[in-house]
């Protein structure tokens, strides 16, 4: 975020906006912006009362002038920068490298509704409303991870009422509202570690807000136990709102055949959609079969995208559940967010493959006052691009959405094919990019980000599965980041409001050069219906089902570098109870598949050591649905694996992921050396469980 563009400069923007729907607005609490975090109705309406969501952040700060020197620098907050990643130097560092930095400030009424950190050491303190006394002071990583830590008003919600709802992955949504100004000082050694992102709502001014005060949590306690709870679980405590029957469909697609398969008169909102495809193929189908949304009659649909990508399932069924979206793991997908409409509205469906397909599903319509000045659409257009090069070189800024209009920016999709064959995310990562948000024509943009999985709430280019109310990654094949990754986050505390236009880019930025990658987005945003965008029609030549590599093979380079890699079968000692099973997934085009006899039994695997040293041992193995537990020896000793782990659970219902499991560094004399694989049970469902190994490397690395 561009510092020096926030100053009278900002309300004098927001003071000049043409907004209707801003008549006699309520007064903005803790409380209020705790209901907001379950209330996707209200991003049906324009905001009233209007404000501007921006991003402080550790992002490079000589990335200042757009497509100019240094746009793509990538020092964002391991220490050590040319400039400090912050507004201002407040103190110098002293003896002890010891200094204080202003890492946001606002003028006026706002509040903080996002906070993000991959890792920061330090102190924090905030200020609010020009008090001496901060309200929170304390260590940077609680405040950005756990800020209710130090408030024992909040102490009736656990760990476990707060990991999987206010605290998600490495983001935390605790709004803290203020009616003045506030500061975020960050006291610590700028040479140290310091990844951060503040998301701040700046209101228009007059705007009339009841500051955050710890006594709130008390106060407002029905309030946000009842949000937690939806949070915590949107598919059995989500409220729906009409009283209304549902609207069933049941329709066949020949190939190439599009139909309507729902109509609705207005005006009305549909609440709740939801569709599962049948096929032969079923991916092909999730991918080949087009959605439009159509409301009022408008020459082009407000929604246009393959239905499983809408559904944020693509490719494929990867199960998750979120606030407005859930995938089930028989294929049904489920839409939340409301979608309202003054005459019309339509949905048609397009078979777009070679395959019939057969959809069933249905929506809810419920009640809606259509309000000619704030009312606004759903809009939600799939986007790709095929056999992209990513690189660390030539770094490039994909357009995930221009539009002109007014609107509301509410989430974020994006599904890849990374085929980069290194097999650690050291090497194959793709999302070293930026988010980078201009509004209503900004020349810098007001949300800079520090990285790809940064903006969808998770660091270090984890390759875990994971789903939150707010962000997920519901499919990472792996090993690494390599193969089809889905990410998805919803902006619905920290929407992006526009008055005029909005320019959404994620930089292009991978580890190494990697030719034939496919990246596909969807933008998910509610507007005006004055709304005009970039999106071009989607092609059937856009919808080909991509595949992995055939035969690929794991390359010895960045975290792989000078390792041996072995093809499992190559060092298999016997090959009883084994056996060869195909899959793109794997290296070479094929897995050794081990089905133990029982718990104990074990399958041994024999390799050379030339030189006496220090080593690493890395097993690549199949997570899949039929998979138990396992752990290892070395020479017919007991050894760990990474996080000093006894075994590794190979289990993982409804995918097949590849993952590397890395044992103990230990000192191995030259010659033959011996790795079992103990076979530790499974549950009692697996009828016949198996191990998957596909490929074994090792590095010296003394």
């Amino acid at each position: 975020m561009k510092p020096k563009i926030w100053g009278g400069c900002l309300f004098i923007c927001l003071g000049i906006l043409f907004i209707f729907c801003s008549e006699n607005p309520k007064e903005i609490t803790t409380e209020s912006l705790f209901k907001e975090m379950v209330d996707l109705w209200g991003l049906t309406d324009f905001p009233k009362p209007v404000y501007k969501t921006i991003q402080f952040s550790s992002f490079d700060r000589r990335s200042c002038i757009p497509q100019g020197p240094g746009w793509f620098s990538n020092s964002d907050g391991f220490g050590g920068e040319p400039f400090p990643n912050f507004e201002k130097v407040i103190t110098k560092p002293d003896e002890e490298g010891i200094g204080e930095y202003l890492m946001a400030e606002v003028e006026g009424p706002g509040a903080i509704v996002r906070l993000w950190s991959a890792a920061i050491s330090g102190r924090i303190k905030l200020f609010l409303d020009k008090s001496d006394e901060p309200v929170y002071e304390g260590d940077a990583v609680d405040f950005f991870h756990t800020p209710l830590k130090p408030f024992s008003e909040a102490g009736y919600l656990s760990d476990r009422h707060l990991h999987k709802t206010l605290y998600q992955r490495d983001a935390s949504y605790v709004p803290i509202p203020f009616s003045k100004d506030m500061r975020l000082v960050w006291i610590g050694d700028i040479k140290t570690i310091h990844f951060y992102e503040v998301q701040v709502r700046v209101y228009e001014k007059g705007t009339r807000v009841k500051s955050f005060s710890p006594q709130d949590f008390s106060e407002y306690r029905s309030t946000i136990e009842s949000v937690v709870s939806v949070l915590s679980d949107p598919d059995q405590n989500w409220k729906l709102r009409s009283d209304k029957q549902k609207k069933h469909f049941d329709s066949s697609l020949e190939p190439g055949q599009k139909k309507e398969v729902v109509f609705l008169q207005g005006p009305q909102a549909v609440e709740r959609f939801d569709v599962r495809l049948y096929a032969r193929d079923a991916e092909k189908a999730l991918r080949q079969t087009v959605l439009y949304i159509q409301c009022d009659q408008y020459a082009r649909s407000q929604v246009q995208s393959p239905v499983g990508d809408f559904f944020g399932a693509a490719p494929g069924v990867n199960p998750y559940s979120s606030l407005p979206f859930t995938v089930h793991p028989d294929g049904q997908m489920v839409c939340r967010f409301p979608m309202p409409f003054q005459k019309e509205f339509r949905i048609f469906l397009q078979n777009m493959g070679a395959q019939p397909v057969r959809a069933k599903g249905s929506v809810l319509p419920a009640d809606f006052d259509w309000d000619e000045q704030c009312s606004m659409h759903l809009r939600a257009k799939w986007r790709v691009d095929h056999d992209l090069t990513a690189s660390n070189t030539d770094i490039q800024d994909l357009p995930f959405l221009i539009a002109f209009g007014k609107g509301l920016y509410v989430g974020t999709t994006s599904y890849l094919l990374n085929p980069n064959p290194v097999p650690t995310s050291y090497g194959n990562w793709w999302g070293e990019g930026d988010e980078k948000v201009f509004v209503d024509d900004e020349s810098s943009p007001s949300v800079f980000g520090t990285g790809s999985e940064d903006y969808f709430n998770y660091s270090w280019s984890s390759p875990d599965i994971f789903d939150f109310p707010y962000c997920g990654q519901p499919r990472n094949d792996g090993p690494g980041n390599r193969g089809f990754v889905t990410n998805f986050r919803w902006q619905i505390l920290d929407p992006l409001p526009f008055e005029k236009n909005i320019r959404f880019y994620m930089e292009l930025y991978s580890h190494e050069e990697t030719p034939g990658m496919s990246y596909a987005r969807i933008s998910y945003h509610y507007a005006r219906p004055n709304m005009t965008d970039d999106h071009v029609a989607i092609q059937k030549k856009d919808l080909k089902q991509r595949q992995l590599p055939d035969n690929w093979k794991p390359a010895a380079r960045m975290g792989a570098r000078d390792a041996v890699i072995y093809a499992a079968e190559d060092l298999i000692m016997d090959s009883d109870r084994t056996e060869l099973n195909p899959g793109r997934i794997w290296s070479q085009g094929s897995v050794l598949t081990w089905k133990p006899e029982g718990t104990g039994s074990s399958k041994k695997f024999e390799f050379l050591i030339e030189d006496k040293g220090i080593y690493r041992i890395s097993v690549a193995a199949g997570l899949t649905p039929h998979s138990g537990k396992i752990r290892f020896e070395i020479d017919q000793q007991k050894t760990l694996i990474s996080g000093n782990k006894e075994t590794a659970d190979l289990y993982r219902p409804f995918r097949i992921l590849l993952r590397n499991i890395r044992l103990k560094d230990m000192e191995l004399s030259s010659g033959l050396h011996c790795l079992s694989t103990v076979f530790q049970g499974a549950s009692n469902e697996i009828l016949k469980p198996e191990v998957n190994i596909d490929f074994i490397w090792i590095q010296k690395i003394d």
